[in-house]
């Protein structure tokens, strides 16, 4: 379980990993981000999981289909 700094929202934290694992490769181009899982992986509640989804979604890394799912953008031109 991830250790969390209290001076700072769990969400900046857990989008600042997410981000780190798309950076590294590690969550490649398609790679879905499920909200359960991170629910579980982070142990926070789904309202959490929504901010750093939105997050890195305005941030143009991920990208959200209704019905589908939130995947890892594919890599800018």
């Amino acid at each position: 379980m991830m250790e969390y700094d209290p001076t700072r929202p769990k969400w900046e934290q857990i989008a600042a990993l997410i981000r780190q694992r798309i950076a590294t490769g590690e969550y490649p181009p398609n790679h879905l981000i499920s909200e359960v899982r991170m629910e579980q992986e982070f142990d926070v509640a789904r309202g959490t999981v929504r901010k750093v989804t939105a997050a890195l979604r305005a941030e143009g890394l991920i990208v959200t289909t209704p019905g589908m799912g939130s995947f890892v953008a594919p890599p800018k031109a």
